[in-house]
């Protein structure tokens, strides 16, 4: 109240703040996906090239899946790639090959129909995942109607470079993700792939919000030697602007997310069973149970089965078609690895905090990898004399199972910015502070202002030091907050309207390396 506008006798009541206003920690964990879905339409409205969040993988699928048909008809499939198998004169030497009938055949599927966003929603959730944005940029295009070349790198041409591009830019208006993940830009060619990164760690730089997670092109059917071809070619591609904004997981998984279910007949040979005959239903070892199976589905007489029904009766009847749907589902269960690692980071963030390094951890839904490094193996991704981009690995160890063994941004080389627990926490203070001093803007820059300024935000640096995300015995030690003329201010800054804030923290590290040591001690007399 001010007193000059008093003008009449009376009794005035005056309150006054007793507290400074506090600082909300920002959320950690809300990846933003930018990808290919299977439709973007909810209620009549679009929601192509919309940044859209969402809670739970129920509104993922109200917004962007097809609805299921009444029963008895089969559940839509979201997700339907095409798989081939083609006749080879000898063994492969990949492992994804079958052996029929004495004859070698490796399973390649139809590149334009590899798509990876849907199934990386669903490892997501699996893994402890929240909320989310989803950036749709369109739905799977037409196939080719051909299978992938042996040894090439899987490309799929609807797939395209701008659509990515204009997805990401979608997120410059949206403050709230802290995370970009693009689980399909594997499938671009290499410099396209290394265009797209590049521009990721740009705007991750530009917004101080987000950090950016990669999957490695190469990832999905490593060569046990010269899989350090792939190591290489993904650092050359990456730039060096805004490394520390960046983290990389390598090799892809092999998850358990496809079921028996999600893959049958119509996904192989584009859905022509007439392919399919000769390897389950030969000439010279003829199945009539399965013979009459295909004729059923050429030629339905009567009330026709689903293709569920279909499916399970060529299960039962061939053990061959049994164990095709088998090899194919292994590799469309080959998933880029990021959605996965959002997923145990946004658990690791719920369950511990942002300052706990989302490493050491198993994740949900992933049982096998296509490449197994041993720890001399990972010595040459976690460390590189040259550029420092460190690539986090994901190891198997007996008797553990499958774990994320790495912790490290692409800013390896960096002692401030070499650990991604190390990068989000300071992304969590910073931001959370930003918006906190948002409420003293055009106040004025006096000494109780300053000391509002410090005490809100020493509160909050109390607050994370006392949760263990700031080390030091005391509060004292784990940070520090300075605002004042002679200290963080000139009289120039007073005049220009500046109010400068000055804040050390000790970040808590993880211990990437224990080293144990033992000596021999004299025994000595009792």
């Amino acid at each position: 109240m001010n007193e000059s506008n008093i003008k009449s006798p009376g009794v005035y009541l005056n309150e006054q703040n007793a507290f400074s206003n506090s600082v909300v920690a920002v959320a950690t964990a809300v990846p933003a996906f930018i990808g290919y879905t299977p439709q973007a339409l909810y209620e009549g409205r679009s929601y192509l090239n919309v940044p859209q969040k969402i809670t739970s993988f129920a509104e993922f699928q109200a917004i962007y899946c097809y609805p299921d048909p009444a029963p008895p008809a089969s559940p839509t499939k979201q997700y339907s790639p095409t798989y081939y198998m083609v006749a080879q004169k000898s063994k492969p030497a990949d492992n994804n090959y079958m052996l029929i009938n004495d004859q070698f055949y490796s399973i390649l599927p139809d590149p334009n129909t590899v798509y990876y966003l849907y199934n990386s929603i669903r490892l997501f959730y699996e893994n402890g995942g929240g909320d989310a944005y989803i950036v749709s940029i369109g739905t799977y295009g037409a196939p080719s109607g051909k299978p992938a070349t042996i040894g090439e790198q899987l490309i799929n041409p609807n797939v395209q470079l701008n659509d990515l591009k204009r997805g990401l830019e979608l997120l410059l208006n949206e403050q709230e993700p802290t995370m970009y993940i693009c689980p399909e830009a594997t499938l671009l060619a290499v410099q396209d792939n290394g265009t797209l990164m590049q521009e990721m760690l740009l705007q991750c730089t530009q917004m101080q919000t987000s950090v950016a997670i990669f999957d490695v092109i190469g990832g999905k059917n490593p060569d046990a030697i010269m899989y350090t071809k792939d190591i290489e070619t993904f650092r050359n591609n990456t730039g060096m602007v805004g490394l520390n904004y960046g983290a990389a997981y390598y090799p892809f998984v092999g998850t358990t997310i496809m079921q028996n279910s999600d893959i049958d007949y119509t996904n192989l040979f584009g859905g022509d069973v007439k392919q399919l005959a000769p390897l389950i239903n030969p000439a010279s070892n003829p199945n009539q149970a399965v013979g009459t199976i295909l004729s059923n589905i050429e030629s339905p007489t009567g009330t026709p089965l689903t293709v569920t029904q279909y499916h399970n009766a060529l299960i039962n009847s061939s053990k061959v078609y049994s164990t095709i749907i088998k090899h194919v589902l292994t590799d469309a269960n080959l998933l880029p690895p990021s959605g996965a690692i959002a997923g145990v980071i946004t658990s690791t963030d719920n369950t511990q905090g942002v300052w706990q390094a989302p490493a050491n951890t198993s994740m949900v839904g992933v049982a096998s990898l296509p490449i197994r490094l041993s720890e001399s193996q990972q010595g040459g991704l976690n460390m590189d004399a040259v550029s420092g981009k460190s690539i986090n690995a994901i190891r198997f160890f007996n008797g553990i199972g499958i774990l994320i063994w790495g912790a490290r941004t692409l800013d390896g080389n960096s002692q401030d910015w070499k650990y991604i627990s190390v990068r989000r926490t300071m992304t969590l203070l910073e931001q959370s502070c930003k918006l906190a001093a948002r409420a003293y803007v055009f106040e004025p820059n006096v000494k109780n202002t300053w000391e509002a300024v410090k005490a809100m935000i020493s509160g909050f640096l109390t607050t994370i030091w006392k949760e263990g995300g700031l080390q030091g015995a005391s509060a004292a030690d784990a940070f520090s907050v300075e605002c004042g003329l002679g200290t963080t201010m000139t009289s120039d800054d007073l005049l220009s309207g500046f109010m400068k804030v000055k804040v050390k923290v000790a970040i808590v590290r993880p211990a990437e390396f224990i080293i144990l040591t033992f000596q021999q001690q004299m025994a000595v007399s009792s």
